[in-house]
């Protein structure tokens, strides 16, 4: 047996004060520790949740050899190592192929396996993120989180310590909360070590999103709840608990946890004030549920299933044994706010002004007189020059706007079609009038940066963030470094997505 903190002891672990009266910047799982719920597995890209910690925090894999680079805190305890990734990634692109377990079970995240759902790869795996989708900083300092796309994937199907059967655990995760969609499931926690759906109860996970089909929350969502499997649920039964509110916070804290006959959630924002409560109470009444028949697999961005439709970012998160005091996840919000996660720019290279028109000129050696233009709802290139018809001069000249999903990218709207933007649909680029719809915005948003070519911009979409604008045989996809489709062939790569922008012929 253990005793939980008191508030007062709460509140001086969150600060890191010690015995000594030294000062030492307690982690998460330090706070979880010292309240008898120890971490058994504890993941973030963007930082350490232990203060000693000097360990792995990531993998990332660069596309232009294969080789890997593993990255470190700046520091015991401290930021990830930014420029590293940066420097290692400079002119190519890079995919996160590890989230390192800090609690010393081993339990790492990679690339998720086939289950009853199939994964979008050839061989049935799911997609790894882009490791520059989701910048952010913390106290000041750049760091990177994990931009989920729908296909993209993470689990550990053999974790050391995880609670099973109905074991008591806790669970928190900080997340993007204006990064979201309907889809089947943005979850991070316990999950089936078969990537199959075995039944009620088997799970018990974080979920974010909007997705109604099972419960929901008060509002129009997204809402924190848990996914037990079998349902998404907001309160005690899967209906419509009027006490999950909607959340609108950049960054938001989600707590899930769990004990027999018992669970709770609680959520907050990740950059101010306190946990609130949302549920506290007995489990589902429905078959399966009490007791719970928890399986201890561990799964970031996917259903239990490997259901692959959900999108979300996920920047820290922690799983426990036992289930924490309220007093201990307070401290540990107060140390997620004292992180201080902040936004910062998704662009980089060559400056776009909103409003004006511009033209992209390929780099490719055998097409640098070719433009990015379009022929009736299909982009492509055109051979264009200052002698061209009008018609053409237009159809290749596009408007910068502020990104209709996503103000801190851009989108493109066409000049001779006013009202329609390139937007992708299945990694091919359209010409499309804007229909108002979320997915629309989102599929309408690129933010450039620097040409991994070493000219003008590579243009990379918002909502798939590793892939990028590309002409492949004189049509226009959103591609990805030597991946499946013939369209994103390794080689050439660099040259293909770097655009050199000017002024718009038209």
């Amino acid at each position: 047996m253990f005793s939980r903190p008191s508030r007062e002891r709460a509140c001086v672990l969150a600060l890191g004060l010690v015995a000594t009266g030294s000062l030492v910047i307690a982690g998460p799982c330090d706070i979880y520790s010292s309240g008898g719920t120890p971490c058994v597995a504890a993941h973030s890209t963007t930082r350490a949740l232990y203060s000693t910690y000097t360990g792995p925090l990531y993998q990332v894999q660069r596309g232009s050899d294969g080789t890997t680079a593993t990255i470190a805190p700046l520091s015991a305890g401290g930021v990830a190592n930014a420029p590293a990734q940066d420097s290692f990634c400079a002119n190519t692109t890079c995919l996160i192929t590890i989230i390192y377990d800090q609690s010393g079970r081993g339990n790492h995240l990679t690339q998720a396996p086939p289950g009853g759902f199939s994964g979008p790869e050839s061989n049935g795996y799911d997609n790894l993120a882009s490791a520059i989708g989701a910048p952010v900083t913390l106290n000041g300092q750049k760091a990177y989180g994990v931009f989920i796309s729908p296909g993209t994937g993470y689990r550990n199907n053999a974790a050391s310590g995880t609670a099973t059967g109905d074991a008591a655990e806790g669970m928190y995760a900080v997340l993007d909360g204006t990064h979201y969609n309907d889809g089947c499931c943005f979850d991070y926690g316990n999950a089936e070590t078969s990537s199959h759906d075995t039944g009620n109860g088997h799970m018990e996970a974080i979920y974010y999103g909007d997705n109604t089909a099972w419960g929901s929350g008060s509002g129009s969502g997204p809402w924190i709840m848990a996914d037990l499997e079998n349902g998404l649920f907001s309160g005690s039964s899967v209906s419509n608990n009027a006490g999950d509110p909607s959340i609108s916070y950049r960054f938001v804290t989600a707590v899930i946890k769990g004990e027999p006959n018992q669970w709770a959630i609680r959520g907050a924002d990740a950059a101010s004030g306190s946990l609130s409560t949302y549920y506290s109470g007995a489990r589902p009444s429905a078959s399966g549920y009490n007791p719970m028949s928890k399986e201890g697999a561990i799964i970031l961005g996917i259903g239990g299933d490997n259901s692959v439709s959900a999108q979300g970012t996920f920047y820290e998160g922690v799983m426990t044994s036992g289930y924490p005091s309220d007093a201990t996840e307070n401290s540990v919000q107060a140390n997620v706010v004292a992180a201080k996660y902040a936004v910062t720019s998704l662009t980089s290279g060559p400056a776009l002004t909103v409003g004006s028109s511009i033209s992209l000129r390929a780099t490719t050696a055998c097409c640098t007189t070719r433009y990015l233009a379009h022929t009736d709802t299909t982009v492509n290139t055109q051979v264009v020059s200052s002698s061209s018809t009008t018609a053409l001069k237009q159809q290749a000249s596009w408007t910068v706007r502020a990104g209709l999903g996503n103000s801190a990218c851009f989108s493109f709207e066409s000049v001779d079609t006013p009202g329609s933007y390139i937007r992708h649909y299945d990694f091919a680029l359209l010409v499309n009038a804007d229909d108002g719809t979320k997915q629309m915005h989102e599929d309408a948003t690129f933010c450039p940066q620097a040409g991994l070519n070493g000219q003008g911009n590579s243009i990379r979409s918002w909502n798939y963030p590793t892939r990028y604008f590309r002409h492949y045989s004189n049509v226009l996809y959103v591609a990805s470094n030597g991946g499946v489709h013939t369209f994103d062939a390794a080689a050439s790569f660099n040259d293909d997505v770097s655009w050199v922008i000017s002024a718009g012929f038209a």
